[in-house]
């Protein structure tokens, strides 16, 4: 593998490995939406990138809270107002790459000022959503990954209760800036690093849409996307680090073999995959995520081909704690996937329009095949993941292709004719950020 992620591994090998995960929606908001309520993007609401609502009828820290466990976040929450934790006991953020309103300083740059009164959290200079990799220009114990990790720790090592507790460690990195520290630079400075990945298909996203760093679209200089993946694997493997030292914790008080641990993420990175950039896309880059468990119930060293997505965390945590799953939850229990117990058939992706009009589609896959439509115009995308992982080729097969938009007209229908006009997909230009579920007490975008 091109990144060294060695903890990562461990939870692999002492765990289960979900070969076929995805990020319904995958932008920042609505993948935390889904994580924190367990339900798919129609019926949390957020079909695209929004305002995660503030308050849901089931809620992941409030019912692991009913459940009997104290609840603690540290790091990124990403929810509005970003005081609103939701239901968790005690959050510790790094609300990084947000603007900070007049009441609220993340709990990271009060820690840093504290520290560094004198310096810029914002030093290296690179941009929330910039393309550009950088090496971190302040002493690395002022890194927001590292911090991420030293609440956890700290929050392990000082824990005195006989309660359990429930710990969501949220690292705002890999996202960009991608700005390791050097010293994880370096360890990729002359490491293979492979070329981005582009299909034949992928001409049409060649032209840059700005001159500006924090570009989406755009054929870049070889040496430019290099060094943006040299950041970010730096990046990935500074955070398999701080992740090393969860689990050492963990091992010293003794509760590594009875906490149950699941590792993902909100959505990927295309780093130049297809001429794209950042998130938002329904390829492979973009829409499948990392998942690995490790703990009670979950067999050492299984690797899953089920098609799961983050909807399947909170009933996952509330089976492990032997809580009812409400209703409206529309995940499942991932030790019963990695107890190859009856599982779905496949998933259903979607973003409404982001960066541009053309970016709005609907998806299928079962990890083996995807099927996607793009709303914008009607044009349909079918990719053989097996023989074509990097998405390069596109199946234009008739036969092929019905199967697949049959599948998303029967699950788009109920929602009315703006998605299924007359029995077919229905071109949407215009796009709709929420869906009649997201709820009242939000402000919309």
């Amino acid at each position: 593998p091109a990144v060294r992620t060695p903890n990562l591994d461990r939870l692999a090998r002492e765990g289960a490995r979900f070969r076929h995960a995805y990020s319904a929606t995958p932008t920042c908001t609505p993948a935390r939406a889904c994580l924190l309520t367990g339900m798919n993007p129609w019926n949390h609401g957020m079909l695209g990138y929004s305002r995660v609502a503030g308050r849901y009828p089931v809620e992941m820290p409030r019912l692991l809270h009913a459940a009997g466990y104290f609840t603690m976040a540290a790091g990124k929450l990403h929810y509005s107002p970003q005081r609103n934790y939701h239901g968790y006991d005690l959050a510790l953020l790094d609300e990084s790459g947000r603007s900070e309103s007049i009441d609220f300083r993340s709990d990271y740059r009060a820690w840093f000022y504290s520290q560094a009164p004198n310096l810029n959290p914002d030093a290296p200079g690179v941009g929330w959503n910039d393309y550009k990799g950088k090496a971190y220009v302040l002493p690395e114990r002022l890194h927001p990954t590292r911090w991420t990790a030293d609440v956890a720790v700290n929050f392990i090592d000082s824990w005195q209760r006989q309660q359990p507790f429930f710990l969501k460690v949220s690292f705002a990195r890999p996202h960009s800036p991608y700005d390791p520290p050097q010293r994880w630079m370096d360890a990729y400075g002359s490491a293979n690093i492979p070329a981005p990945a582009v299909g034949a298909w992928a001409s049409r996203n060649e032209a840059r849409n700005t001159d500006r760093d924090d570009l989406w679209r755009g054929r870049l200089a070889p040496g430019e996307i290099r060094t943006a993946r040299q950041a970010y694997y730096g990046s990935v493997s500074f955070v398999d680090e701080q992740i090393g030292r969860i689990l050492e914790a963990l091992e010293k008080r003794g509760w590594l073999d009875n906490t149950l641990i699941v590792y993902t993420s909100d959505h990927g990175d295309m780093t130049g995959d297809h001429h794209l950039w950042r998130k938002s896309y329904a390829y492979e880059p973009s829409a499948r995520v990392p998942m690995l468990m490790r703990g009670p119930g979950v067999p050492p060293g299984t690797v899953s081909g089920a098609p799961v997505e983050l909807r399947d965390i909170l009933p996952t945590f509330l089976d492990a704690a032997g809580a009812p799953i409400p209703r409206q939850i529309d995940g499942r229990s991932l030790r019963d996937a990695a107890n190859g117990r009856p599982w779905r058939e496949f998933i259903d992706l979607e973003h409404d329009i982001c960066y541009a009009p053309e970016n709005n589609w609907n998806a299928l896959t079962d990890g083996k095949t995807k099927y996607i439509y793009h709303a914008f115009d009607g044009r349909e995308q079918l990719f053989d993941l097996t023989s074509d992982p990097l998405e390069r080729n596109e199946i234009t097969s008739s036969a092929r292709l019905r199967p697949w938009r049959e599948r998303l007209i029967a699950h788009l229908a109920p929602r009315g004719d703006f998605y299924v006009r007359n029995g077919a997909l229905a071109t949407r230009p215009e796009g709709r950020k929420h869906s009649p579920n997201y709820p009242a007490n939000a402000k919309a975008v």
